[in-house]
């Protein structure tokens, strides 16, 4: 399959069709790791309790440090 990146403000969004997410048990709601590998870029979801919780508080972290950016980012 392929697919192409696109325009979501400022970034770009990859639109990931509903089989593939139900293949993966992936909803709006499943926190998502993204790597790389150099030359790759892997997205995987995150199921486990530790690791979701962790990026939770990270995400928050995140969030509040740069609401303001964010934001206007948005806008």
């Amino acid at each position: 399959m392929l697919k192409n990146l696109v325009p979501h403000g400022n970034s770009a969004a990859l639109i990931i069709d509903k089989p593939i997410l139900e293949i993966l048990k992936v909803d709006m709601n499943t926190p998502l790791e993204i790597t790389t590998d150099g030359k790759n870029l892997i997205i995987s979801p995150v199921h486990d309790k530790d690791r979701d919780k962790k990026f939770r508080a990270a995400l928050v972290k995140i969030n509040k440090k740069h609401e303001k950016t964010l934001k206007k980012l948005a806008e």
